[in-house]
Parts: C-alpha cells; structure tokens; sequence
C-alpha cells in the first residue's frame, strides 16, 4: 500500500483522489498554484505545496516543481488526475527514474498511445476494430495519398499523430482538395504539436462516441467494466455522458469488449484506461486510448458499484485488482451532466465568487465539485466546476432523477451552463437515446 499520494491537479478531480486516499488511509500532499490556495482538497490535505504562479506552465505542467515537491514531503507516487501532465509520457518517465511511483501506466504505453498513427497500428494488430484509413503516416508521396482515399473513399479526414482535443483535423469531401488539406494539416500539426505526422481515415457522418472503460494491474489481471456514450459534444468537447450506451447492438458490444480486455493484455497495460470508440451501424470503430481517468468515470462506478480512483491507488501500490470479470455486474443506469462556469447561451467563461452552492440530493444522487460559498473560481484554468450524476434502475429512471437534480442545482454569483443541461435533459431526441455526436451542435446552430 502506498502511505503518501501527491496530488498533481486541482478542482473537483483533486478532491475525489483525496477522498479515495483517505478512504485508503493514505496521507496526501496537494500541489497548488498561489491563486489555488483556497481549493477544497488544499485546505483538507495532510501537506500542501505551491508549486508556482497561476500559469498553469509555470505550476501544474511545471514537472521539476512537482517532483521536487514529492522529494522534499517524502511522497512515495505521484497521482495525476486528468488533463495537465496525466497523459504526459515524459513526466511518467521522469517520475520513475527519481524514484517515485507513477500512478498510471508506463510511460512506454502512454507514449504509444498518444502517438495517434502507433496507437491505432497496436490496436489492428490485438484485434481491436478500427477506422478503414491509411494504416499509417502519409508521406510526400501524392499519388498514394490520392489512391488511399480512392480505397476508403470520400468523404475522408485527415488528422494530426499527435492531436487531441479536437484539434488537428480536417474533413475533405472531394478528391481535388486533399493535398492542400494535407499540407495544411501537417504544418497546423507540427505548430501546435511539434509533430507533423498525419493520418487518413474514412470520415464517419453520423457517430456516436461510445467509450470503454478497462482496468488493469501489474499481475496480468484485466477486467473491463462496459461502455459510456459520450455523444453530446460541442467541439469536440463531450457535455452530458451516460453508462451504459443504449441502442447499441449487443453482439458488437460483447466483440469489442473482449477485444478491449485481449488489447491491454497484449500491450501491458496497468491502471485505469478508456477505449474511444465511433459507432455507425451496428459497427465499432476505435479512435484513441486514454490512458487515465476520465472526466466521466462517475457514470461507470455508479452502474458497476467499483470506485475506479481507488482501484487505480490500490494497483500502483502493487496490490491486484479487487475484482474479478465474473464478479462485474452491470445494474441500472447513469448520466454525468457537466456543469461549466460558462455562459449557457455564449459558452464564454464565467469566473467569479461563489455566492451561493445549493446541491441537489435524494436516492441516486451524486455531486462531484470542489465549490463553496465564498470561493472564488479564477480564470487560469478549464471552467468545469461540478459534476451532476444521478442513477436509476433503468435510463428513463435515471433521466428523471437528473431533471430534477438539475431543478434543485443553484448557483449565484457566476453564470453557468445549467439552463443547456436542463434543456438538454428535457430534449425529446435525447430521451429517445442514441443521438449521433453532430446533434448538440445542430441544436445549437453552430
């Protein structure tokens, strides 16, 4: 068992490790930016630490501060939540070699995964389905560019090795505009990531985003604990995820999680891991690892009754998985509705004091945030600040429940996204289940 965590992130994600630790009976140590003094799991943990200004370049990306504060508070592993350096392999690597613990996999897997055209060549070769796409990089060679998106046919997209978060891509409809698109992709990618590697695949009109969730330790144990759909985006950033994905076909389900499972074993996967998906008629087609917890995992727990932070505790600190693929079972179902401190209407941030925080509560209901009254959100970082999850023993049961959380969520003093969420909930397309990942933007008019 690990005796002391560093906690290398903020908000509501810094606040659930600390409560995982707790539960453990692990100390913590919380690293913070001066402007995050006043986080919720700062004040609660055993030791704090401020790593640098509020840049978050100069504080939670700053991996010298954050490893000289592991020496200097005798922590022995180093939790990274999501975002910031949690998928970052270099920091996994410089974490190792100064003696501490990574909690996560290694930084060999998360290279490997994050490298898009490495990442979709493992998961061919373990049998996991994937994209009809180049099966590689595209080289200067334009007459094989051209002849590959001739095979796949049109419409295609071309996307960055390295890319994420929606950016990095472009869809090309006609073969006349694919080498521009190319080069001007590489060069956006080599830009923005420092890597000019691009890829081709087919480009799917009406996905959803199905997603799915596999833990793993450092004995060859690994179990999955089903899907998600993630399919309510606005740029590529998902808004409202549920578990299980409904309206899918339940033979391809089975495949593709056994594939999941067959795929960590075969790349020596350890931690928590989610498998991203596009589903189109009744297929599966993989599109990238995480390799950390997702934003969303709260869904995945409530169906499934396994705390997935504590899991990911118990696993770096050598210890195997608690549970078996047999003792997994799948009951109810659950919706996450992330509340952002944003204009609902404009999407443009809204930092500010918290006046007010009324939570809502009942059977099957569950709030993740790091705010209170008084606390001032500031404007350096993602403005997620809570988490809405309610279950039910079915989807209608557990909508319910959210529409009714989400009457009782109040926030004064900042301006956030509940409105969208309601009338998300409220949406007659939605109810039915199974909207593809252009909806919400349609919705919207964007």
């Amino acid at each position: 068992m690990l005796d002391k965590v560093l906690i290398a992130n903020r908000g509501e994600i810094g606040l659930r490790i600390l409560r995982a630790c707790k539960e453990l009976g692990i100390k913590t140590v919380a690293v913070h930016s001066k402007v995050d003094v006043d986080l919720k799991h700062v004040r609660l943990a055993d030791e704090t630490v401020c790593i640098g200004p509020n840049s978050p370049t100069d504080s939670y990306l700053n991996i010298p501060a954050i490893i000289s504060a592991m020496e200097v508070t005798g922590a022995v592993a180093v939790h990274p939540g999501y975002g910031f350096l949690a998928e970052n392999a270099d920091f996994a690597e410089q974490v190792e070699r100064s003696g501490f613990t990574f909690i996560g996999p290694s930084a060999e897997v998360i290279r490997t995964m994050g490298d898009k055209v490495a990442a979709i060549d493992t998961m061919r070769k373990a049998g996991v389905p994937t994209v009809p796409g180049s099966n590689g990089a595209l080289d200067d060679d334009h007459e094989r560019s051209l002849q590959i998106a001739r095979d796949i046919g049109y419409p295609v997209i071309i996307k960055a090795a390295s890319g994420g978060g929606g950016r990095g891509m472009r869809v090309v409809q006609i073969e006349a505009h694919l080498i521009n698109a190319i080069g001007v992709t590489k060069m956006e990618a080599q830009n923005a990531f420092g890597d000019g590697t691009v890829y081709m695949e087919k480009f799917l009109e009406t996905p959803r985003h199905v997603e799915v969730q596999v833990l793993a330790d450092n004995l060859g144990n690994v179990i999955h604990l089903g899907d998600r759909d993630c399919s309510l985006q606005r740029r590529h950033q998902k808004v409202l995820e549920e578990a299980p994905a409904p309206a899918v076909d339940a033979l391809a389900r089975e495949e593709v999680l056994a594939s999941c499972v067959q795929a960590c074993k075969d790349i020596g996967y350890s931690g928590a891991g989610t498998f991203e998906f596009l589903y189109e008629e009744g297929h599966y087609y993989f599109i990238e690892m995480n390799t950390r917890v997702q934003v969303e995992h709260p869904v995945t727990e409530m169906i499934t009754g396994v705390d997935i932070v504590k899991e990911q505790l118990l696993v770096a600190g050598g210890e195997p998985l608690s549970f078996q693929q047999d003792d997994i079972i799948f009951r109810g179902h659950a919706f996450e509705c992330r509340i952002n401190a944003e204009d609902a209407k404009t999407f443009m941030p809204s930092p500010g004091t918290v006046k007010t925080f009324h939570t809502p509560g009942g059977n099957g209901v569950r709030v993740d945030s790091h705010l209170y009254c008084g606390y001032t959100i500031p404007p350096n970082y993602d403005s997620l600040i809570a988490k809405v999850i309610t279950y039910g023993k079915d989807r209608d049961a557990a909508l319910a429940r959210m529409r009714n959380a989400l009457d009782e969520l109040f926030i004064l003093g900042i301006k956030t996204n509940t409105d969208l969420q309601r009338d998300l909930v409220a949406d007659s397309e939605f109810q039915r289940g199974g909207v593809n990942i252009h909806y919400l933007e349609k919705k919207l008019g964007l």
